[in-house]
C-alpha cells in the first residue's frame, strides 16, 4: 500500500511486534498495577503520557527495532490513543521513565538490549522488577548514561515523585501523598468505604434536620417564633 507514491508507514512502523502483554499473572499484576496508578497519579495533567506495551519508535529507520516497554512514562506529550509512539511524531520527545517487569522468557541478553537501547535513546529512569525473587533494580541519568542504582530502599523517583520500599518481600511504592500503590481491588474498596461514610454523613445531617424541624415545631407550639431566640 502506498500513499502518495510512499510506502506507508504503518507497513514500515508497525504498530504490533506479535509479542504478548505478559507471560504470567505477576508479571501482568505488576505491569497494571503501574500503570493503573500512575495514571491516577498524573490524571489531572493532560502533558503526561503513560503507556504500557506500547512500541517505542526512537528515530525513524527500519535499522532499530523497537522495544515495547512494560510502562512508559513520557513529560510533555498529551495524553490519548496511539498505536505505538514514533518519537518523531512526539516532538522528538523519548519517555523519561520505562518500567520492566521480568519474567521467565526474559533472559540476561534480551535485558542487556533493552538497558542499552533506554541507555541509548534517552530514558532518565529506568526500573527493573523481578517478581521471583523480589529484586528491584534501578538505573538514573548521569553524565549523558544510565547509572546503577544501588540502594533501591527509600529512593524517591526525580520525575515521579514516587517511593520505592524495599526489603520486606515484594516491594511497595508509595506516591508522594504517602498513600501506597493499590490494586484495583483496593481502590475498589476504598471507593465504596468512601461512599459508605459519605451516605453516613448524609443521614447524620438528615437526622440533624429533622430535630431541628421538631424543637422549632416545638416552639412555635408554645408561642415561641424559633427564629427570634436569643444567640447561645
Amino acid at each position: 500500500m502506498t500513499v502518495y507514491g510512499q510506502i506507508d508507514p504503518n507497513i514500515l512502523f508497525p504498530d504490533s511486534d506479535g509479542k504478548p502483554m505478559a507471560d504470567n499473572t505477576e508479571q501482568f499484576r505488576w505491569i497494571v498495577l503501574i500503570k493503573e496508578n500512575l495514571e491516577i497519579l498524573f490524571a489531572s495533567n493532560d502533558n503526561v503520557f503513560i503507556a504500557g506495551d506500547l512500541l517505542w519508535y526512537p528515530i525513524r529507520s527500519q535499522l532499530i527495532t523497537p522495544v515495547a516497554p512494560d510502562v512508559m512514562v513520557v513529560f510533555g506529550r498529551p495524553k490519548g490513543k496511539r498505536g505505538s509512539y514514533r518519537q518523531w511524531q512526539e516532538e522528538n520527545i523519548p519517555p523519561q521513565v520505562v518500567f520492566e517487569i521480568l519474567s521467565p522468557s526474559n533472559d540476561s541478553k534480551d535485558m542487556d538490549r533493552k538497558l542499552e537501547f533506554y541507555d541509548t535513546y534517552g530514558v532518565d529512569e529506568y526500573y527493573l522488577y523481578d517478581p521471583e525473587s523480589f529484586q528491584l533494580n534501578g538505573w538514573v541519568r548521569q553524565n549523558e548514561h544510565l547509572t546503577k542504582l544501588w540502594q533501591m530502599d527509600g529512593w524517591v523517583s526525580p520525575h515521579l515523585g514516587i517511593k520505592f520500599a524495599t526489603g520486606l518481600g515484594e516491594p511497595i511504592i508509595y506516591r508522594p501523598d504517602g498513600q501506597r500503590f493499590l490494586t484495583s481491588i483496593e481502590l475498589d474498596q476504598r471507593a465504596e468505604q468512601a461512599e459508605l461514610l459519605l451516605e453516613q454523613e448524609r443521614q447524620r445531617a438528615e437526622q440533624e434536620r429533622q430535630r431541628a424541624e421538631q424543637l422549632a415545631e416545638y416552639l412555635r407550639s408554645l408561642g415561641v417564633d424559633p427564629n427570634n431566640l436569643p444567640p447561645r
